[in-house]
């Protein structure tokens, strides 16, 4: 049950990440969220690409374990639930890991006290990261929702029922 449920969020994890790229290439969003992410560690943006995409797909095996436990302590799954912690999901990433938590762990990011003697390489994200575009908010809602349903299909497919 845990190794489905590890495989979904390999699945979800991909699906995720590509979906949020496909926004971005679909002019939907300005958020890059690998570069977000990798310029934490180092301002050469290739590299923080780079970076960025490995931290998260950590981060999204790290939180499907959260998926898993959830599944468990409920004895329950199924891609409905897994939806609504994805929705779940995405409203603790785009307010108090993304919009409060980024800007002060990531050097080379804006935040609300930025003044002009100061040249960020980033801006800051903005609640729910409504600052790269107006349909930020909902490509990262969407994205999550799927995410979560993958890995409750997965999980419930594969011994909970």
């Amino acid at each position: 049950m845990l190794a489905m449920g590890l495989v979904g969020g390999v699945v979800g994890t991909i699906v995720l990440t590509s979906g949020l790229r496909a926004a971005q290439e679909l002019g939907l969003t300005r958020m890059d969220l690998p570069l977000l992410l990798g310029t934490i560690f180092t301002g050469d943006r290739e590299r923080a690409a780079l970076y960025g995409y490995a931290v998260h797909f950590f981060n999204g095996l790290l939180f499907t374990g959260l998926y898993v436990l959830a599944f468990w302590a409920t004895g329950t799954a199924g891609w409905a639930f897994g939806a609504a912690l994805g929705l779940v999901h995405a409203l603790i990433a785009g307010t108090a890991l993304i919009y409060i938590l980024l800007p002060v762990v990531n050097p080379r990011m804006g935040t609300a006290w930025t003044d002009a003697e100061e040249a960020p390489l980033l801006e800051p994200p903005g609640f729910m990261l409504v600052n790269y575009g107006t349909h930020t908010a909902l490509a990262t809602v969407v994205a999550h929702i799927v995410y979560g349903a993958i890995i409750g299909g997965f999980a419930a497919h594969f011994g909970w029922s």
